[in-house]
C-alpha cells in the first residue's frame, strides 16, 4: 500500500483534517441518523464509544480526513482516499478510490464537491495518482451527482455484498483519470 502523508486541506469553507479521538461525539450525532450510512454501506452508529471505535480502526489512516466547517469548526462528515491494499476497484499504486459523506444537517450546501474537489486536487497535483474511482450504490442520487460535478465517468455496474448492512446492492463506479481532471480544471 503507497503511504502518504498525513496532510491538512483548506478550501473556502472547509478544513480537511486528519481524525482524532476528540471528534467521537460530533461524530456520533452526524453518524447515528439511518439516512446517512446505509447509503454509505454502513449501519448508523449507536454510541458514542463506537464512533470512537470506528475513528481507532477505520478513519485515523492517510488520506482519511474529517471535514470541518471553517467558520463554526462543525463536524459535518468525511472523505478519503483508499489505496491498492483498500479497495477492490484500485489496480495499482498509482490509482486511489474516493470515498466521501455528508451529515444530514450540513447536505445541500455542497460541501461533498467541494472537499472531494480538493482531495481529487490533493491526489493528482501533490501525490502524482494517475486515476481516482468513486462509487455509489443504486438510488444514491446524492453521490451520483457529486461525481458527476467532478467530471468522473461511467466505467461499470455490479451487484456487491454489502456485508456491512447484510445486503446485495448495485453499485455504479466510475473513474476520473488525471488528464481529464487537468484538461476541466
Amino acid at each position: 500500500m503507497m503511504q502518504l502523508k498525513q496532510e491538512r486541506l483548506t478550501t473556502d469553507r472547509l478544513e480537511l483534517r486528519p481524525w482524532c479521538l476528540d471528534y467521537a461525539p460530533a461524530l456520533f450525532e452526524l453518524a447515528r441518523d439511518p439516512h446517512v450510512g446505509p447509503w454509505a454501506g454502513w449501519q448508523p452508529h449507536t454510541s458514542v464509544e463506537e464512533s470512537r471505535v470506528v475513528i481507532q480502526q477505520v478513519l485515523a489512516v492517510p488520506d482519511s480526513f474529517a471535514i470541518v466547517e471553517r467558520a463554526t469548526g462543525a463536524l459535518v462528515g468525511a472523505v478519503a482516499l483508499k489505496h491498492e491494499d483498500d479497495s477492490y476497484l484500485v489496480r495499482g499504486s498509482d490509482e486511489a478510490e474516493l470515498g466521501y459523506w455528508i451529515g444530514v444537517p450540513f447536505q445541500g450546501r455542497g460541501y461533498a464537491t467541494e472537499a472531494a474537489a480538493e482531495v481529487l486536487r490533493y491526489a493528482f497535483e501533490d501525490e502524482g495518482i494517475h486515476a481516482v474511482w468513486a462509487g455509489y450504490y443504486d438510488g444514491n442520487e446524492r453521490s451520483r451527482r457529486v461525481q458527476e460535478k467532478l467530471g468522473f465517468v461511467h466505467q461499470f455496474s455490479a451487484e456487491r455484498d454489502v456485508s456491512l448492512l447484510g445486503e446485495h446492492r448495485i453499485e455504479h463506479c466510475q473513474r476520473l483519470d488525471a488528464e481529464a481532471w487537468h484538461r476541466a480544471g
